[in-house]
């Protein structure tokens, strides 16, 4: 009797402990973010001053405007040359690159010489239409891919500063698969170093700007890939995505990102990579589209043959569908409300698709168990672990002091990943059970919650495309992206207009595992009301203008 009022005790100590523990680290947390803009603000502003207030060049091929749906079909019925769209694309990238700073490296003449071998077996005949729909749906099409995903013989070093450039051997398998379905590779574009950032910019190629205002981020990781889709200069992307790093971007830049179920498509031929066993719970490469008609017949081509089977085919109706939705995070006190724009936007969607507003509870622990989860994880590739043949491994607190001297070829989020997973291990283990049991409770009520006929509504990021390195006082707010990682759910980012800056604002659309179809179906009809990827403004044209239709 002593022995069990004793352990009953004692657990409600823990249980209190935790408590305690979990408000000391947000509190923390939060007033962290607080001091950290008395900093990040000011110099934020000051190397804006240097940004020069340009707009692009207007888009002026119709060929850049045709969604590769359409476009493939017409490459493939004669209408028009794939040695023409690729030129195009070519010289959209010529064009808009000196001010967006996205790509890494081109294959501009390769992918030129493809596009006319390509041209001249569809004149020949050899292959029936209907075939080449469905063998190489993508014929002819340009494909873009993130530097951080392996294109052998182009760059592969995922921002980071090597003596020796790094140079894939091979193709990553989700290439390889784009290969065979006929696209085309034009180029690598910019990531931060080791993906490791909401932002994009390393000590490679530099920073990547926001085509809507140059002052801007287009988010990251994955912000090389959308700053180019934004701009025309892309159709089709390959990213990839554990917090975030494929919807951020999208939302801010106007497209179209999507998660997709774990394992529906190959996570290897990456950098950052692991063989930590639930690597891929967590990480996929992702695919990213100008138009939310596309991302199916782009996931359909990437999808892994040996992984879960999607059925992207299957017709649905969105009147079948049922939706729920939140605007807060539980709400935790933690991450930053909505800005007014984006609330507003994302309750005229829920109105829009008759959502029920919800209360999961538990979502005010997305901070919390997505660190645990994500940090908890064992060799994770990092500046610390590979080097270069011939260097000494990295230390943590060497490569810190080299920062702050400036004399690291690292850029700050690289050099502190190192204390935050040596910080996670100093947390008592019954804490990251306790946070597991709390992942494993919010699968369940997500289950139950959607079936296999159910869509959440969730916002994407608190505000519209901040200016550069401000994501340094904001780095609680992508646990509203990072939550689906943990769950292991599909997600797609959705365009839902323009705010009154006119800067793209966006939604998250969550489906349960192997549901992906109804999440892109969803995006589909948001693009039929709300119109979709808007032209950024260029310097000839009022393009704004045309959009205010689409504000929020």
């Amino acid at each position: 009797m002593l022995k069990s009022i004793v352990t009953v005790i004692r657990l409600h100590l823990e249980e209190l402990w935790l408590r305690i523990l979990g408000y000391i680290m947000r509190r923390f947390l939060r007033s962290a973010m607080i001091v950290f803009s008395w900093f990040v603000v000011p110099y934020s502003r000051y190397t804006n001053i240097k940004v020069i207030r340009r707009k692009l060049p207007p888009i002026r091929s119709h060929l850049l405007e045709i969604p590769a749906v359409d476009l493939a079909k017409l490459i493939r019925t004669r209408k028009i040359k794939s040695e023409e769209v690729v030129e195009a694309y070519i010289e959209r990238c010529r064009q808009v690159n000196p001010l967006i700073n996205a790509i890494v490296q081109d294959r501009f003449e390769e992918a030129l010489e493809e596009a006319r071998e390509i041209d001249n077996v569809i004149a020949m005949g050899i292959n029936s239409v209907e075939s080449m729909e469905e063998l190489t749906p993508l014929l002819g099409i340009p494909v873009t891919v993130k530097e951080s995903i392996a294109v052998k013989g182009m760059t592969n070093q995922a921002g980071r500063v090597f003596k020796t450039p790094q140079i894939a051997k091979s193709d990553a398998p989700v290439v390889e698969q784009i290969k065979r379905s006929g696209g085309i590779i034009l180029l690598v574009s910019n990531t931060p170093e080791l993906c490791l950032l909401w932002e994009t910019y390393n000590n490679v190629t530099g920073q990547t700007k926001n085509p809507y205002d140059l002052k801007r981020t287009p988010g990251g990781s994955s912000g090389g890939e959308a700053a180019l889709l934004a701009s025309g200069a892309s159709l089709l992307g390959l990213t990839s995505d554990i917090g975030g790093s494929s919807r951020l971007p999208a939302m801010f830049s106007g497209i179209w990102g999507h998660k997709p179920t774990p394992y529906a498509v190959s996570f290897r031929g990456h950098h950052p990579t692991s063989d930590f066993p639930k690597w891929g719970d967590f990480f996929t490469i992702a695919p990213m589209t100008r138009y939310a008609k596309d991302l199916p017949l782009l996931l359909k081509c990437m999808s892994d043959p040996t992984g879960p089977k999607l059925t992207l085919d299957r017709p649905i109706s969105v009147n079948g569908i049922r939706f729920f939705f939140m605007d807060n995070d539980g709400p935790s006190g933690m991450m930053r409300p909505l800005s007014r724009d984006l609330h507003a936007a994302i309750n005229r969607v829920a109105t829009d698709f008759n959502a029920k507003r919800v209360n999961i509870r538990k979502m005010k622990w997305s901070l919390d168990i997505s660190l645990s989860a994500m940090l908890t994880m064992k060799n994770i590739e990092t500046i610390y672990h590979k080097t270069e043949e011939g260097e000494e491994p990295k230390t943590v607190c060497k490569e810190t002091v080299k920062y702050f001297f400036g004399c690291s070829d690292s850029i700050l989020p690289s050099v502190i990943f190192g204390h935050l997973q040596n910080f996670m291990k100093i947390i008592p283990n019954s804490r990251h059970k306790h946070l597991a049991s709390i992942i494993e409770a919010l699968k369940t009520e997500f289950k139950e919650m959607l079936g296999n006929d159910g869509v959440f509504l969730y916002p994407t990021f608190p505000n519209t495309a901040h200016q550069h390195y401000q994501i340094y006082h904001k780095l609680l707010e992508p646990m509203y992206m990072a939550i689906f990682n943990t769950l292991g759910l599909p997600v797609t980012n959705c365009m839902i207009g323009l705010d009154r800056r006119n800067l793209p604002m966006g939604i998250q659309v969550v489906a349960n595992p192997g549901q992906d179809h109804l999440s892109l179906a969803v995006a589909r009809e948001m693009e039929r009301r709300y119109g979709g990827w808007v032209r950024p403004p260029s310097e000839d044209s009022h393009s704004s203008s045309g959009s205010s239709k689409q504000r929020g």
